[in-house]
């Protein structure tokens, strides 16, 4: 990995080079205000005084360059239109591949634009990052609310490309316009009059995944797929592609992806069953809290081997995971006919300790291209969710009873029979099918310094994408070289080296990421209260069969992907995210206050409206929070064994144990009270979770 100092000035446009951001320049003052601090000189007020001029001044210089460089496509625009207008009235066909190839040039410079203005935004995110952490304050909070919400805001011209829209607009309404011409089809067809309409053309593709990479807008595919919080480093290298590429086997993937769709169908089949199974072994109906919760227990310590195991081994992990689900899930079944709830709970515990949705996530995130990468993180996320519709839809098929031998198959111990059944040939695919990676992991990887400085930003030529700029060799002079070896220095202390405890990893965390992993902890509690006493609540109120209990908990399961297709499509496009993250958490508070029994009689409808509105606000919640924890985290916690896709693990985990744990206590105070004393803690963590939002959610920008 190479430090984003060094990759700045290897990616630098030449002739652009004197209105980047001096990131070198800002690290060398954070260090000074440091220094001056320690020993005294100069105070809090001044460094930060100090810091918000310099960082002013580093912004103004962005965005004056940037509103010129605009002005000059718009003028270049501005011509090519009256030939444009010209050769319409003229029909001369003759100049028509010629002005489609200056519109094309206009697009390519609007690209060099786009990565100018892209590197400078990771440049002042990761310098305002580096602020906070030095001095532990919460500047890019103040610097955020002060500069972003200004009638005059520079800053927002940083962050919200203001302007490319209509220089976009104009490049591929006329690309069109011309394409029309050229194919003699005599009708004008406006590209707004029918947004549908439009002419594929590469320069416009590469234009729109620019655009992409810089707004907060995003398509269902990629907000799936942030869903699963596989972070990615920024601006990576060709040479780390490469080595995905020799990495990357479609059949392991797709091992994987089985692998998270198998483990949440065991997680969620048994929980229609599990307070009937209870009773069944002489325990309360309530105990079903415990045996939910005893394989989140086991989870929250599988988590964290297996994520260290995944920094040697995929396939050993994997193959050790589904031996202990098989184990777990005979147990399960096996202690009906040996009336033991002992044998029940160890059953579930083996189960936990097979979760190997941290290699799941690794594996992706070290072994998948990147340009693969998006796609297999939606797919993890889709695994997970039909996973979760179809376990409680299985237990639904189950109603029915036999014996072979002394063995007892029902409804209670079928879902421990099934899945054993399904792990024991999901190991013998796994043995035949999956390929071991041989790269190094990604942890060790470092890129060639030779390949280190080509950018990511593209032309287009013949129809396909070509390096749009290569590196362009420079002699460096004396103090810049030693400079660079500090920078090194300090960047293989700040960002190579892998966090190594979970202590280590909580020092990274900013406030407003402690806030983000609250936030998910309040959803997953909220969820699974809803999910683990369904079974309890309708029995006890509407006296629902275990049948309809399973078709509940699959329709709730099956809202996920639509939920998701309309926030990646529609709102995130609309509302930034922070704004979809707020209204959620309101909406999920909503939705537990009206689960709430005050008025008698406790109906369907009020359950069931209630119970879908905080399920689906918490889903539509866990997608624009993980989207945001992966862009606050720190990049230490992009890789290694405890990652940030560990921590939100953990923290949901734990949320689920505390949860499950909350059922199996309210239900000593009784089945009639058990609705509102379980409602009341995860009422009181919402407000939490809402008040701590409000007060981070200018750094969430």
């Amino acid at each position: 990995m190479v430090a984003f100092g060094k990759k700045l000035r290897e990616s630098q446009i030449q002739e652009w080079q004197g209105y980047y951001i001096n990131y070198k320049l800002m690290k060398k003052n954070v260090k000074r205000y440091t220094e001056q601090i320690e020993v005294g000189t100069q105070n809090h007020h001044f460094v930060l005084k100090d810091f918000s001029r310099l960082l002013d001044y580093q912004i103004e210089k962005i965005v004056l360059f940037l509103l010129e460089k605009q002005g000059l496509l718009a003028t270049r625009l501005s011509n090519l239109g009256e030939q444009h207008h010209a050769l319409i009235q003229q029909s001369d066909g003759s100049r028509i591949s010629e002005l489609q190839e200056a519109y094309r040039a206009v697009g390519q410079e609007l690209l060099r634009l786009l990565f100018f203005v892209e590197m400078n935004a990771i440049g002042i995110r990761k310098i305002l990052k580096k602020f906070d952490k030095r001095f532990g304050c919460k500047f890019t909070d103040y610097y955020v609310k002060t500069r972003a919400n200004h009638p005059y805001s520079q800053l927002r011209q940083v962050f919200k490309h203001v302007g490319f829209g209509a220089v976009v607009g104009a490049i591929s309404h006329n690309l069109a316009d011309l394409q029309d011409l050229q194919n003699n089809q005599g009708n004008y067809i406006s590209i707004y009059d029918q947004p549908a309409f439009s002419h594929p053309d590469p320069v416009i593709d590469s234009i729109k995944s620019a655009v992409d990479r810089l707004s907060n807008s995003t398509n269902f595919l990629h907000f799936l797929g942030r869903h699963a919080f596989i972070m990615e480093e920024e601006l990576p290298t060709p040479s780390e592609d490469e080595c995905f590429e020799q990495r990357y086997h479609f059949m392991s993937l797709l091992l994987n992806l089985a692998n998270t769709f198998l483990y949440m169908v065991n997680t969620y089949i048994i929980v229609p069953t599990a307070d009937d199974y209870s009773l069944s072994l002489g325990a309360a109906a309530t105990v079903c809290g415990v045996v939910i919760g005893s394989m989140a227990v086991a989870q929250v310590f599988s988590s964290v081997y297996f994520s260290a195991w995944s920094n040697r081994s995929y396939l050993r992990p994997l193959v050790f995971s589904s031996i202990i689900l098989f184990v777990g899930n005979t147990l399960y079944a096996l202690a009906y006919d040996l009336n033991s709830i002992s044998v029940l709970l160890i059953g579930r515990l083996f189960c936990g300790l097979g979760s190997a949705r941290a290699v799941n996530r690794r594996y992706i995130s070290d072994c998948v291209p990147l340009k693969l990468r998006m796609q297999a993180s939606a797919g993890f996320v889709s695994a997970s969710a039909l996973g979760m519709a179809c376990g409680p839809a299985l237990a639904c098929l189950l109603q029915t009873k036999f014996k072979i031998y002394k063995l007892t198959f029902n409804e209670e111990t079928l879902p421990g029979w099934l899945m054993a059944l399904a792990w024991l040939v999901y190991l013998l695919w796994l043995w035949i099918s999956f390929r071991e990676p041989h790269c190094e992991t990604k942890e060790n990887l470092v890129p060639n310094e030779a390949n280190a400085g080509q950018l990511a930003n593209v032309t287009v030529e013949n129809g396909y994408t070509q390096p749009l700029l290569m590196k362009i060799e420079a002699k460096q002079q004396d103090e810049d070289e030693d400079q660079e070896r500090d920078d090194a220095e300090e960047d293989s202390q700040e960002i190579h080296k892998p966090v190594t405890s979970i202590v280590v990893a909580y020092r990274l965390l900013t406030p407003s990421v402690k806030v983000q992993l609250f936030v998910y902890f309040m959803l997953k509690y909220a969820m699974e209260i809803v999910l683990a006493e369904s079974s309890v609540i309708t029995g006890y109120y509407f006296i629902w069969p275990i049948s309809r209990v399973a078709i509940f908990l699959a329709c709730l399961g099956l809202t996920v992907l639509p939920v998701n297709i309309i926030v990646g499509k529609y709102m995130t496009n609309i509302f930034e995210e922070r704004q979809v993250l707020l209204a959620s958490e309101i909406m999920v508070c909503i939705g537990i206050l009206l689960s709430f029994h005050i008025f008698n009689p406790y109906s369907v409808p009020q359950y069931v409206g209630s119970a879908l509105i905080t399920f689906v606000s918490a889903e539509v919640l866990e997608g624009v929070n993980l989207s945001l924890l992966s862009r606050c985290m720190s990049s230490r916690l992009s890789r290694g064994t405890y990652n940030g896709g560990l921590l939100s693990t953990e923290a949901g985990t734990l949320a689920r144990v505390v949860a499950d744990g909350t059922i199996t206590l309210s239900g000593y105070l009784g089945e009639s009270k058990l609705l509102n004393s379980t409602l009341l803690p995860a009422l009181l963590i919402c407000v939490s979770s809402i008040i701590a939002t409000c007060c981070t959610y200018n750094s969430l920008y």
